[in-house]
Parts: structure tokens; sequence; C-alpha cells
């Protein structure tokens, strides 16, 4: 075995000794091998290993797409994870792409991360009825994960995702949308977001006799049973979706629109028959029977900005107005309230386990500078009377003993941001506040997939270790696939992992004019780079 050179010492010893999820009494869990990536050392290198694997013609193929609290420790290293493909599994029983998949875990783990995600999608476990799962698929790559020694984060998704080769919802649940659907958010419009279950009927008896939240914690049992085996040795970290992409916030963009590229104000989503009876309700008990009509008669249009309407305008504009704090603190407490009932039930499942339970909150750092935080306000998030919008949901997910995971450690300002008010340096910080004031642990990912840009691996790295306000305690990057195994990507993200895990290493430490023409690249045999 090779000499480790000594002054990667004491990152190595972190690396290696890691820390665990603190959830589960007496808990214990051998810590994970962790590669540690050599200099220029000879020996076998990951990127001939998956080509002979198959990896290269997969995802190079032309045209081929493939209930406890927490105790913050800003101090502790950030865990590293890598996202498997979108479309792992698409029909519960098979994994597309096994060979690639298995490769791509292994180049994982001989980089030094600590694991990968992997999306579980209601829509692919019980495809066709309430009564039948499908494990075989998502168990199968679990065993993956397991046979390279690293931790598994599993994201159970409760909404699909758009245009991802993924459903949305059960076909047996979208049937009986086709009866009723006002169980999808709606706009002023009448457009539906098909796949988004609006949050007014989550424990209304719907779907086939039962309620959205009593399909949830049959999901999450489900899955439970189903990897019992799997959470004392490899899954360390479950991600429970909340809405749509597995994000906390209403579908404020336009239907059939992709989220992660709209940068619009958005439309609220308060128009199916179920938040307009809440709605109707909530105004009778506070006395104001005629605001409970309907939303806002001078709301935005999707694509607006805040001067082009009456609510949102930002001198004299509804929202500062007693009727504007009535139907905005409505509309945010529907949302937190979505969110306490889904974590609540997660925690009921999951709260014995080994494992670390997550959320994620969205970044919409665009027009954050506005008075009124006009798009943030559409998805959910209020600041009210000068209050941290983010606040009542960090309160709630400490309350579950929850981390919030922030979907925007890469955002870097530049002139589109400038035209849209963004901030979201102003915005990360106070996110950030609104967890400390409350003790709720902070985690992240990546808001563009597949970065190529120096400036973004830069942005997350100062994000994830710095020990300013406090440190995610994870990290996954965003996600495996094609591009990711590119070489305009592979080399920079190689040299990303190398900085994280060992800190600074001198320039002939750093991959050769070789290694960087190479798609996948990381020398040093196998057996002298894990422990």
């Amino acid at each position: 075995m090779e000499t480790v050179p000594a002054r990667m010492t004491t990152q190595m010893a972190s690396a290696t000794h890691r820390p665990q999820s603190t959830r589960g009494a007496g808990a214990a869990r051998a810590p994970n091998r962790v590669a540690f990536p050599p200099a220029r050392h000879g020996g076998c290198s990951v990127s001939r290993d998956l080509r002979a694997a198959g990896l290269v013609g997969r995802f190079f193929g032309a045209g081929e797409h493939s209930s406890q609290s927490h105790e913050v420790d800003d101090l502790a290293p950030a865990r590293l994870f890598v996202g498997l493909p979108i479309d792992s599994v698409t029909d519960g029983a098979t994994v597309n792409s096994a060979t690639a998949i298995a490769a791509g875990i292994r180049a994982v783990r001989l980089l030094g991360a600590d694991g990968v995600e992997l999306p579980v999608f209601w829509s692919v476990a019980q495809p066709e009825s309430p009564d039948r799962f499908s494990w075989a698929g998502y168990k199968a790559v679990a065993d993956m994960v397991r046979a390279e020694g690293l931790s598994l984060r599993v994201s159970l998704r409760t909404h699909g995702t758009p245009g991802a080769g993924v459903p949305t919802l059960p076909s047996w649940v979208s049937r009986v949308a086709a009866d009723d659907p006002d169980i999808f958010f709606t706009d002023r419009s009448g457009g539906r977001h098909e796949g988004c279950l609006s949050f007014a009927i989550d424990e209304l008896p719907v779907l086939h006799g039962k309620s959205p939240l009593q399909l949830y914690e049959a999901f999450f049992r489900s899955f439970a049973v189903a990897f019992d085996d799997f959470f004392d040795s490899t899954i360390t970290d479950v991600t429970v979706g909340l809405g749509a992409h597995g994000v906390l916030r209403y579908p404020s963009y336009p239907p059939g629109s992709d989220a992660r590229k709209f940068t619009g104000m958005g439309e609220f989503q308060c128009y199916d028959k179920y938040m307009l009876q809440q709605l109707r309700q909530h105004a009778k008990e506070e006395g104001q029977a005629m605001w409970g009509l309907a939303g806002p008669h001078d709301a935005p249009r999707y694509h607006d900005s805040p001067d082009s309407c009456g609510f949102f305008r930002e001198r004299g504009g509804s929202w500062e107005t007693p009727y504007g704090d009535f139907f905005l603190s409505w509309y945010a407490g529907q949302l937190v309230g979505h969110g306490d009932r889904v974590l609540g039930t997660a925690n009921a499942v999951f709260g014995g386990k080994p494992v670390e339970l997550s959320a994620k909150i969205p970044f919409m750092h665009w027009w954050h500078g506005a008075r009124s935080r006009p798009a943030e306000a559409a998805a959910g998030f209020y600041k009210s009377n000068k209050k941290n919008g983010y606040s009542p949901v960090a309160k709630m997910f400490a309350r579950h003993g929850c981390t919030m995971v922030v979907p925007g450690m890469d955002v870097c300002m530049n002139k589109q941001h400038h035209s849209t008010g963004s901030s979201p340096d102003t915005l990360l910080v106070q996110m950030k506040n609104a967890c400390r004031r409350h003790g709720a642990r902070i985690a992240g990912e990546n808001a563009s997939l597949v970065m190529t840009h120096t400036s973004s691996f830069s942005r997350i790295r100062s994000n994830i270790l710095t020990t300013e306000l406090m440190r995610p305690c994870h990290f996954t990057y965003q996600r495996m696939g094609a591009e990711f195994f590119s070489p305009d990507h592979f080399p920079q993200f190689m040299e990303f992992v190398r900085s994280v895990v060992c800190g600074e290493w001198d320039e002939d430490d750093g991959p050769t004019d070789e290694e960087r023409g190479m798609a996948v690249s990381v020398s040093g045999p196998r057996e002298a780079n894990t422990l």
C-alpha cells in the first residue's frame, strides 16, 4: 500500500470518521470506506474501469439521455453525495442501464464521496393498484450501493418530475383525477397542475376511500419494511418529498413548464374547489366573509413583474393592506400545515430508524430584492410584519428533527439575476438565520444540473466549508448522467471533490493533462485507496 502524504493525514482522519446520523437512540454504524484521491501514483484508472463496465457506451451514447432533534454542529464536515439519474428505475421491477449505474456508483466511491442519492417515486413503486408495491428495481440499486460500501440517501417523492421519464402520479390516482380534476392545484385561469395534489385534500378520503396522507404513510411504511436490512448498513438519510419536484412549495410556475427554469413571479394556486372551501371557511372565522370568495383580484400573471400588477406593487400594493396580510398568511399557513402533516407522518415511520430525516425547500432568489418578495410569496413563503418568511418553516422542520435542504449552493450573481431583482446571498443568509434561530440543521444541493463553470464549483465549496453562520451537514451534487461523465465536466468535478475531501493540495497533486483529457480518471489501485 502506498504511503499517504503527511499533509493529508488530518483531512483523511476527518473524512474516515465523518459522523453518521444521530437519529435512533444507541444506533451504531461502522464508518464508511472512504476513497483517498492520490496524486499521480500508478495503478488502474476509473476511466478504464468504467469503459470496461460499459458506462461510456451507456452515458456517452449519441442521442441517449439517459422525530428526534439534532444539535446543530457548525464544525462537522459536510458529507458529500452524488445524485443518481432521475430515471434509474421507471417500472418498479428493473434498473435502467444497470451496468452504467453500477459503474457510476463505483466511480463515486473511488472519488472519495460519502455516497449517492436515489430518487424513489410513489408512481413507480405503486403504479397500478393502491394495494400492491413493487420494490425490486430500487432494491437492486441499493444492493449496488451496499456492495461499494457507500451511504445511500433515498428521496421518497410523492409527486413526480414532469419531463423526466417518470410518471408524475400512480395511474390509479390519475384515473380519480379524470372524474375530479379539483384534486390538482389550479390557477386563476383554470389551468391544472397535473401531478400536484392540492394541499387541501391531504386529509380527505378522495382517493379510493383514502386520503393522500394515508397513502403517503402506506408508501413510507412499505419502503421501511422492504428495506429494513439496509438501514443498519447503507441507508443513512431519508428525504421526504413535500411537493412537485420533491420541494415544499406551491407549483406557482405555468402548468407543464420546467420549474427549474422559471424565474417569473408566478401565480397563486388556490382555485381548486377544495382550497376555495378552506379559504371561505377561514374568512368566515376571521369575520371577513367577502375576503374568502376568491384569490386576490389584482394578483399577477405568471410572467408579470412586481410593478405590472396591483397586488405586489412596490409601493401601495395590496400585499401591504389588511386583506393582503390575511390572504398571504392563510396561503403560507396552508403550505406549512401540509409540510407539518407529511413530516409528522414520516417521523412516525422513520423516527426509530438510524437515519437523518430531511426535506427540500425552494431557493427562489429572483425578486428577493423586492420588498414584497413576490415569487416567494406566490410559492407560499410570506414575510409578514418584517419577519423572516422562512422562520415558520424552519420552526416546523426543527419540531420534526428534519434537516432543511437548500438547492441553491451554486447560485452566483449574473446579469440575468440583476434584471429580476435577484439576491441569492441575502436569501441564503435569511434561510440560515431561520434554521439557527429554531435549531434546524441545513444541507445543500446545486440548483443547476451538471455545472461546467469553475465559479459555480467555487461557490459550492465556499458555502459548504465556511463556518460563517452555519455549515451544511451534507451536500448532494445533482445529477449523474451523460453530461456528468463528459470530458468538459468530470475533471472539474473530480477537483472539486478532492478539494472538499482532502483540502488544499499542491499543483503537482492536481490532475495531469492526460487525466484532464479523460472522461473519467482517478489514479491508484483500488486496495490502496480505500479503508
